[in-house]
């Protein structure tokens, strides 16, 4: 279903975009001006649910935040990316081209054809492979993942673990208790930070899936990435954002902050506006505080 662009930002509140799966996407779009796609949930979380992220340090409103915040300038179309691959899991097929199929399918479900992209952590890497694959972005805002020395092998490791420890407990009937970037959370028995701990339902086929896009990436050189000349392009993470597993996971450190931190020099030269926000983790970088207003100053400048 394709909506036209609208200068009035008369457009339907909810229309759909079908996936490279074949599975249908909700997209909303709000506001008016240019185009800004964001992968985030807007419906709000059941009330305990919301809880237990505060505790662990998470923002239940930060889709909802970020859209309201950004209408009022931008035409802000929102679809929960994140939430549908883990209803719709994609084991064999979530690659790099199809993320980014997918991202450009949501935009065209609203009528953008060109349009600004902001992702955290793995979305963040999405918007990375999208960039590389068009010419309709005129922005691009990667938060909690570096663009330039990404822990793609690290991620690997992790999302592995992961795979594994669902198979397991698949094999014994059992849901698995992992933890793996891009699922929910419930941290009513750990400590904030505590990631070794980082409790996740999941499924064989969920996990599976990220190890087909890590393993994707494996070829992937972000150190040859060319980007158009005119993409406006921002890299934030918290300078603390480092997260480290335990021995179930191998050992394995995901570095975020520190290699952000020492890329900077490198990224500003190329064209990124580089922002290593001090003592922040990777979950306290993106909450809705921290990331509203440092993108509203970024688009209203860029």
């Amino acid at each position: 279903m394709v909506a036209p662009e609208d200068p009035g930002g008369n457009v339907p509140p909810t229309l759909e975009a079908v996936l490279h799966d074949g599975t249908a996407i909700p997209v909303a779009v709000q506001g008016a001006g240019r185009s800004v796609l964001l992968p985030v949930r807007i419906e709000p979380y059941p009330p305990s649910e919301a809880e237990t992220m505060r505790r662990w340090g998470a923002d239940p409103e930060l889709g909802p935040n970020l859209v309201a915040g950004l209408c009022r300038s931008h035409r802000v179309i929102s679809a929960d990316y994140e939430r549908h691959r883990m209803a719709h899991p994609a084991p064999d097929t979530l690659t790099p081209a199809n993320v980014a199929a997918d991202l450009l399918a949501i935009a065209d479900a609203a009528g953008a054809d060109t349009f600004a992209y902001y992702g955290y952590s793995w979305l963040a890497l999405a918007g990375l492979q999208l960039a590389v694959r068009t010419d309709r972005l005129w922005a691009l805002a990667m938060g909690g993942f570096p663009p330039l020395d990404g822990p793609y092998q690290s991620m690997l490791s992790v999302t592995r673990s992961a795979h594994r420890m669902a198979s397991e407990a698949a094999a014994q009937r059992q849901p698995a208790d992992v933890g793996v970037d891009g699922a929910g959370i419930d941290v009513s028995e750990i400590e904030p930070g505590d990631w070794d701990a980082f409790p996740v339902q999941t499924s064989e086929a969920q996990t599976r899936q990220f190890v087909t896009l890590y393993e994707a990436l494996q070829a992937f050189d972000d150190a040859q990435v060319t980007l158009p000349p005119r993409l406006a392009r921002l890299a934030f993470a918290g300078s603390a954002d480092r997260i480290d597993y335990g021995p179930a996971w191998d050992n394995v450190q995901v570095m975020i902050g520190e290699s952000l931190a020492a890329h900077e020099r490198e990224l500003t030269a190329a064209g990124w506006d580089v922002r290593v926000l001090p003592g922040l983790d990777h979950i306290g970088a993106m909450n809705s505080s921290i990331v509203l207003p440092l993108l509203q100053g970024w688009l209203r400048n860029v």
